[in-house]
């Protein structure tokens, strides 16, 4: 129903209530006239004013319903109101307009619920046609909502099915294997699911820049300021990644990045589940894993790469290899992106992104939230207790192996049972002591099984090859 239409109930309520008001007074006055004796209905009209018609208004008084004592009171119900506002007695009819209206529109968006009619036959059958007519008012506003959403909805499921079947057709006319094809239907539901077919980018890239920016900070602020050298960063900086960032979506076990592949984007997640694997270039024994969850980052080589300002135009290698554990919805920032952005603020804030980054170094918060360096501790410090185990163990076998010689002298006085078995003893200590140097030469640091953990320490970027301007 349109506006117009109810716009148009309303008003007709407002009249009939004003009218029937009038009824209901000229009906007091007739029965007040009929109990009088010498009144004439034709005194009354306007224009005659011919005798004594003052005792009509004490006979009629304006009473609430609930002030009503006696059988006599005349009950006006829900016309009491109107005349006890004078809407009849005006004669400037934007007054009474506004005040009918006003009672109409109050009356049908409460469905009659706050009318108090009298035993009036007419009157009762007026507030029930209010209520009903409120009811369908209301059920046509409704109805008109839900199908307008309900358009909406097909709509877009129309849009989707045509794209599914775009891409069916694509997928049969490119002969792709049936588990490829299933990972693609896999991840297309996904995106309804989480996007109901709106294009995110397409819809914040409309909004004016300062609103891009508060919508990006709002919900990725947190994100950025969890890396500890974008948490000590000035506001510019950061309103020039807000601008940058962009939504991606991976779905449950797609690649992300593989282990020695350049890094294309850094990688913020907002929901999901990420698992980072690394084998240190195929090392044999060798395997890292740690899982990723919301709030975390993966991609940080692509940070480093971008401070530096000596670095080459080839992106940095991936040392892990990152799938989705989970579907996974992040946001990213892409290398030209970062790259432009760092360039920008060591122009304008070189020996600042200097201190700040020393300030980090120092801090070692960086070091601790990137896999890169948390690795390269963890090997470091297995390498370190190999080696000392394995000198501790040299060391206890050298003792051994001083002490036979002492040995062998106590027991020369002793029996020869005893002789044989000091001799035994030796030889058994020499051979162990000499198989031990053999497999444990002094320029390696693990056993055979395990091989050396010679990882290159991370990193980290050179200021002083860009003089600041």
């Amino acid at each position: 129903m349109t506006a117009s239409a109810c716009t148009t109930i309303i008003e007709l309520f407002g009249a009939l209530w004003y009218l029937m008001a009038i009824e209901r007074k000229e009906r007091c006055w007739r029965m007040a006239c009929g109990d009088h004796n010498g009144c004439k209905l034709d005194d009354v009209y306007c224009g005659v004013g011919r005798g004594n018609t003052s005792f009509l208004n004490s006979s009629c008084p304006l009473l609430e319903p609930d002030d009503i004592k006696s059988p006599a009171d005349f009950d006006f119900g829900m016309f009491v109101d109107a005349l006890k506002s004078h809407v009849a007695q005006h004669t400037d009819f934007t007054r009474k307009f506004f005040n009918c209206f006003w009672w109409g529109w109050r009356n049908l968006s409460s469905l009659g619920q706050n009318l108090n009619t009298s035993n009036s036959v007419g009157e009762i059958i007026f507030a029930l046609f209010i209520s009903i007519t409120g009811l369908v008012l209301v059920a046509s506003v409704i109805s008109s909502s839900i199908q307008q959403f309900v358009q909406s909805i097909a709509g877009r499921l129309e849009e989707v099915r045509m794209k599914r079947q775009d891409i069916e057709q694509w997928m049969s006319h490119r002969v792709l294997p049936e588990d490829l094809r299933a990972r693609i239907r896999l991840y297309e539901q996904y995106k309804w699911q989480e996007k109901r077919g709106i294009e995110e980018e397409f819809l914040i890239s409309n909004f004016p820049k300062d609103l891009r920016r508060d919508i990006k900070r709002h919900l990725c602020g947190n994100l950025l300021r969890r890396v500890p050298l974008f948490e000590r960063i000035d506001e510019q900086l950061l309103d020039a990644m807000y601008s940058c960032l962009k939504p991606v979506l991976y779905g449950a076990n797609s690649s992300i990045f593989r282990e020695g592949d350049p890094v294309d984007e850094m990688l913020f997640i907002m929901k999901g589940s990420i698992l980072s694997t690394t084998t240190h270039g195929g090392t044999t024994g060798f395997f890292n894993s740690v899982y990723l969850k919301a709030g975390d980052f993966c991609g940080e080589e692509l940070l480093t790469w971008a401070l530096d300002p000596g670095s080459s135009s080839n992106l940095p290698l991936s040392t892990r290899t990152v799938r989705a554990s989970t579907n996974v919805d992040a946001f990213c920032l892409t290398p030209d992106d970062l790259k432009c952005i760092m360039s920008q603020v060591r122009r304008v804030h070189s020996k600042q992104l200097q201190h700040t980054y020393r300030q980090v170094q120092r801090s070692s918060f960086h070091r601790f939230y990137s896999q890169q360096w948390r690795r390269w501790g963890a090997c470091f410090i297995q390498a370190a207790w190999r080696r000392y185990y394995r000198r501790k163990i040299e060391k206890l076998l050298q003792e051994a192996e001083d002490r036979l010689p002492n040995l062998l002298a106590k027991e020369g006085s002793g029996s020869l049972p005893s002789l044989a078995a000091t001799v035994y003893a030796s030889r058994f200590a020499t051979n162990m002591l000499g198989n031990f140097r053999r497999n444990h030469p002094h320029n390696t640091i693990s056993s055979p099984k395990l091989p050396p953990l010679r990882l290159l320490k991370p990193a980290e970027p050179d200021f002083s090859a860009e003089n600041p301007s």
